[in-house]
């Protein structure tokens, strides 16, 4: 008997003929162009850039399809009389327009929302201001490993909503989950799990506040069912126990556990009722620094109940680190050169100086401008890094906290500010010696120069695979 999604049915028989916007033409709005062509929605688009900026194979499908479409900065003043409004997650549902539709009657969503409320399996979603991609990674790796078949979707992989219809009851749906597509969700995963959560993004958040709460929501809607994973080692993830209803397990590297999951020294062991069972050495893994060995306890705690824990084990010790997240590009006359471009704020890029317990580090850092504090990541790097070059927006930001924490602690190190990426690998090929380590961490978004951390990541891999 083949397999049925009613859910999915309902609404594909709902938007036939329905009036739907679909916000922003990025990654996950586009696949839904054919699909609501293909359902017959009566489609109009909308989108802040101007059409020479999008494109063209888009705006040839637009067009194609006859829908009507607004662009430019105020096109959302034409956001009226919807049925339903798919938004970009970057396009926050606290704007006046999406809510004045949604107070009006109109359904305000976003693609991973209608995935969520329409998917027919167990849906485990990753949420944190670091580490999200490789944890979330990690826990794919173990299920498949395992012999699920798996949708890995969310911020990274494939948008899924349009996957629906290949989705069954016994697959298993893996969700990389930001801050923008959290909020105003009011649906969560069956098992969720947060990182850490520190200052991120608060260029685009009210505040920071605002940001906390969109995260929450990965778990606010779970019932007593479902599993939270949570940082014992961050404040504000600990307390976020305090208001789930769901079962809750812990991950630590600073605490011994009662219950949960540990890193104790080299060893990551599970702790229950006080007995705590080695589980592997950290020396038996790819992965480099304690921010890893913290997101695969994390993904051990994600499938405990799914995964058999040697069949979880091996697939760790085979796992490989994640394209532009402290990623060897290659070794030339005796010094490494890593990618660490994902690394989009100050924690991040702390993690990533923290992975190198002996090299002497050339730091190359800087990028767009999140309203994020520099201070915290001063002290790391007078402490642990020879030589940094600055680049982009933050430059003057990150070299202000540095030199004052330089002039607290008495001490010197060489800073180069330089204007483009070429400039910083050709600077940092010249200074860094034989032993050391050349590390991109940018510690800042991408968008002053770079499409994004993707395009950064590749441009930087090129100029030293270059050299």
């Amino acid at each position: 008997m083949n397999f049925k999604n009613k859910k999915l049915e309902e609404f594909n028989e709902y938007i036939r003929y329905r009036k739907v916007a679909i916000i922003g033409l990025g990654v996950s709005n586009v696949p839904l162009l054919d699909y609501m062509y293909d359902k017959k929605a009566k489609v109009t688009v909308f989108d802040e850039r101007e059409i020479d900026k999008i494109p063209k194979e888009i705006m040839d499908k637009i067009t194609n399809y006859g829908y009507k479409f607004f662009l430019g900065e105020k096109c959302l003043d034409n956001l009226q009389d919807f049925d339903i409004i798919f938004r970009s997650p970057s396009c926050l549902p606290t704007k006046p327009q999406l809510e004045a539709e949604e107070k009006r009657g109109a359904l305000v969503t976003t693609e991973i929302e209608m995935l969520m409320k329409m998917c027919p399996c167990k849906i485990i979603g990753v949420t944190g201001s670091d580490g999200k991609t490789t944890t979330t990674s990690l826990i794919n790796a173990i299920l498949k490993e395992a012999g699920y078949k798996t949708f890995l979707g969310g911020n990274i992989g494939t948008p899924l909503f349009t996957k629906l219809e290949e989705i069954r009851s016994e697959d298993i749906v893996v969700l990389e989950l930001s801050s923008f597509q959290l909020m105003g969700m009011n649906i969560s995963p069956d098992i969720a799990l947060i990182t850490n959560i520190t200052p991120n993004h608060l260029n685009i958040h009210k505040d920071y506040e605002e940001y906390i709460e969109a995260k929450k929501n990965i778990f606010k809607f779970q019932n007593e069912d479902g599993i939270l994973v949570l940082n014992y080692d961050n404040e504000i993830t600990r307390n976020c126990a305090k208001e789930a209803i769901s079962n809750v397990i812990f991950f630590s590297d600073k605490e011994k556990l009662d219950n949960g999951f540990i890193i104790d020294g080299n060893v990551i062991k599970e702790c229950e009722d006080k007995i705590r069972k080695h589980i592997l050495d950290t020396k038996d893994v790819i992965l480099k620094g304690k921010h890893n060995f913290q997101n695969i306890a994390a993904a051990f705690a994600a499938t405990k109940t799914l995964v058999n824990p040697d069949i979880a084990i091996k697939a760790v010790k085979n796992f490989k680190p994640v394209e532009h997240r402290i990623e060897l590009v290659r070794e030339l006359y005796g010094v490494k050169w890593y990618n660490d471009s994902a690394s989009s704020s100050p924690t991040r890029t702390l993690a990533g100086i923290n992975a190198f317990d002996k090299e002497s580090i050339t730091l190359i850092a800087g990028g767009y401008d999140k309203n994020l504090d520099y201070k915290p990541i001063a002290k790391p790097i007078v402490d642990k890094v020879r030589n940094l070059i600055l680049i982009g927006q933050t430059a003057g930001k990150i070299f202000d906290a540095v030199k004052a924490e330089l002039e607290i602690q008495n001490k010197k190190i060489d800073i180069y500010m330089c204007e483009n990426l070429e400039q910083t690998v050709n600077l940092a090929k010249k200074i860094a010696k034989k032993g050391e380590v050349v590390l991109f961490s940018p510690a800042s978004a991408s968008f002053d120069m770079f499409k994004n951390a993707v395009d950064r990541g590749n441009q930087f891999k090129k100029i030293v695979n270059n050299l």
